[in-house]
């Protein structure tokens, strides 16, 4: 057992250690202080928690703004939300995750009934497309069961990927490890969803590397990734060739290339995205004030477009904020994953870091014209409670490390 019960005094071994050494960066001393406390407070990792709570309250003042111009925006199913990822994660918070570090199978049977339960009939929910949603019958109730695999899948990868203790030595285990990722990834392309099929890709990607994968064996792999995504784009718009994309996904692309593109539909949606975020101004126009969302120029305002919105609100000094709570909770989760020792419990908060990167990178991304349109929610502030619950449960699994460091052997 660890002097400190836990944590790791030693020097920093791990694909993510070395290069935060190199770059001068220590991460591991966050949250020190705290773990010396004793008392309810040491249960609780609250550097992660206060941005986490900053955040959700900040995104249910921008739902609620939202909600006084746009009927889709229902504040109160918004707060349902809340309430709903809340006790999720308060659950997972008690009940030690480290319990699925040896169930891979049954996380892969659970990720592959999510993905497939919006095509059971009776169950399936069409919607803008799209058949990735759930409607329970009688009460009408709908939800998005891939936004909870996001979560299972970080559990999924971890459980995998810990086994190696840090040292993927073998290209069998490597490809291993690949293929087991690609089957929620497949599964969700299937729906169609590309946007969330990003997210589980660069999530357990990210597991993967930073579970410590030879970095040829890594370039090696983006590189087919990217020939392949070329070809993919070449046959979808090239006659007589599969269209593995669809019309939409393929005019997404296009329009990041040149929004004129498609001035009435993805193009516009562009514009009106960069015109709402240029016209916020340094202070914001104010709650209520969102003449370009407010009057219905920008759509899906309160969903896919939400930091337009809030960016036209709350203006540079708005946004900003919402960039450092986002930085603080990122850094601080990826903290913690240095200074624990168990595999398993570095790679989940890896993994929810990852996830939460990627979204904010390119939901922000999107509406300021620096990364392709895709239907991926800002976490904590996008309209949604699959969404939210999905997150919330995810900080939940943050909190569960922290609470439980103890457990974890040197």
């Amino acid at each position: 057992m660890a002097s400190d019960q836990g944590i790791r005094d030693s020097e920093p071994q791990s694909f993510v250690d070395i290069v935060l050494s190199r770059l001068g960066i220590d991460l591991s001393k966050l949250g020190s202080s705290q773990f010396q406390r004793k008392g309810y407070l040491s249960k609780v990792y609250l550097m992660e928690l206060i941005p986490n709570v900053v955040l959700v309250l900040f995104g249910a003042l921008v739902m609620w703004s939202a909600s006084l111009t746009m009927p889709d925006a229902s504040f109160p199913r918004h707060v349902f939300g809340i309430v709903l990822g809340m006790a999720a994660a308060v659950a997972m918070w008690r009940y030690d995750v480290g319990m699925f570090a040896d169930k891979s199978r049954f996380l892969l049977v659970l990720d592959i009934i999510l993905m497939l339960m919006p095509s059971i009939p009776g169950l399936g929910y069409n919607t803008m497309g799209m058949t990735g949603w759930v409607q329970i019958p009688l009460i009408g109730f709908r939800f998005q069961p891939s936004e909870l695999a996001k979560p299972v899948t970080i559990l999924l990868m971890a459980s995998v990927t810990a086994g190696y203790n840090g040292k993927i030595d073998s290209l069998k285990d490597y490809l291993k490890l690949c293929g087991i990722l690609c089957i929620p990834f497949v599964l969700i392309l299937t729906q169609p969803d590309l946007g969330t099929g990003l997210i589980v890709l660069v999530l357990g990607a990210t597991i993967i590397v930073c579970g410590g994968a030879k970095g040829r064996w890594v370039l090696i792999t983006v590189a087919i990734i990217i020939v392949g995504a070329f070809a993919v784009v070449a046959t979808s718009m090239t006659e007589g060739l599969p269209h593995i994309l669809k019309q939409y996904q393929l005019n997404r692309l296009i329009v990041f290339v040149d929004p004129s593109v498609d001035p009435s539909g993805n193009g516009y949606n562009l514009q009106q995205a960069k015109i709402a975020v240029g016209s916020g101004g340094f202070f914001g126009k104010g709650i209520g004030n969102a003449s370009q969302a407010g009057s219905g120029f920008l759509p899906e305002a309160h969903t896919d477009f939400v930091f337009a919105l809030l960016a036209e609100e709350f203006g540079f000094l708005g946004s900003v904020f919402l960039l450092v709570m986002f930085g603080w909770m990122i850094i601080s989760t990826v903290g913690l994953a240095l200074r624990v020792e168990q595999p398993y419990a570095k790679l989940v908060c890896v993994g929810v870091a990852a996830m939460w990167t990627f979204q904010l990178m390119q939901n922000v991304g999107m509406c300021i014209g620096i990364m392709p349109i895709t239907g991926i929610p800002l976490p904590f502030i996008s309209f949604g409670s699959s969404s939210m619950v999905s997150q919330l449960l995810a900080a939940g699994m943050v909190q569960s490390v922290w609470r439980h460091r103890k457990k974890v052997s040197a």
